[in-house]
């Protein structure tokens, strides 16, 4: 037993188990995350840039006396991901990028607070949304709560990419719209690092996978399009967009694992 909790080896994997009091450390990170979400979507808007958004979130993190986990990871520039429309994940915010309106943006922020992570996305309307974007964004938010309501002791981690695979499929059906689950991008473990394992993928057969154990935590970030599965990296290195250049949408919550079920680290 260390700082960091203790560490199982998993089915290969080397996941980390949390004691209550690193998970209240954990959400102590959460909490800032949260705040920080909420800021910038409070000030979003056609007009503002993405960079102004970053520079905003960077200042929020830093005033709550956490660090931005995304800024230097790898040698990425900024404290959050902002992807407007087509670009699914890992966009880099620019004074530059001025949104406007019809945009749908996700806004993707982490921080770390004495050496605990968390992590969560939002995805913004900015101002007159078409409809079947409106409605990606809706299914994508379900499809999350669903992937969440999964994340029980006992269960196994492909339990939470069925549930987000089940629910997308059902709201395309309702909806008449056809929601692309991205393929190559999932959620992860998180904790003392910003990405560990397990990595879990948003499809799959149930049943499979590390069981899901008391003070496992888990990034769950479904993504969805309104088009194909498949993603092209730009030539930044770090933008990935949708291969048939149609509008994504991504949201994301940090949660733990606990005998009383899902506790969402990172909502207000």
């Amino acid at each position: 037993m260390s700082r960091s909790g203790l560490v199982q080896r998993l089915r290969g994997r080397a996941i980390e188990l949390k004691s209550r009091g690193e998970l209240e450390a954990m959400r102590a990170a959460g909490l800032i995350v949260a705040q920080t979400l909420a800021l910038v979507a409070k000030h979003a808007r056609p007009g503002i840039s993405t960079g102004e958004l970053d520079e905003l979130a960077e200042q929020s993190i830093r005033y709550a006396r956490a660090v931005p986990s995304f800024k230097g990871y790898h040698g990425f520039p900024a404290s959050i991901c902002a992807s407007v429309n087509e670009q699914v994940v890992h966009g880099i915010p620019a004074r530059s990028q001025i949104l406007r309106d019809g945009d749908l943006v996700s806004i993707d922020c982490g921080a770390v607070l004495d050496g605990w992570h968390g992590d969560a996305a939002v995805t913004l309307e900015m101002g007159n949304v078409p409809t079947d974007a409106l409605a990606l964004s809706a299914a994508c938010m379900a499809a999350l709560d669903a992937g969440i309501a999964a994340a029980q002791p006992d269960g196994r981690l492909s339990d939470i990419s069925n549930a987000i695979q089940q629910t997308t499929m059902a709201i395309s059906g309702r909806d008449g719209l056809r929601y692309g689950i991205v393929a190559n991008y999932g959620g992860h473990g998180i904790g003392t690092a910003m990405h560990m394992d397990p990595y879990l993928p948003n499809h799959g057969r149930p049943g499979r996978g590390p069981r899901l154990r008391e003070g496992m935590v888990l990034a769950i970030e479904p993504m969805l399009t309104l088009g194909t599965d498949r993603t092209e990296e730009l030539d930044d290195e770090w933008t990935v967009v949708t291969a048939d250049g149609s509008v994504a949408a991504h949201w994301e919550h940090t949660v733990a694992i606990t005998s009383e079920g899902p506790w969402v680290l990172t909502a207000l």
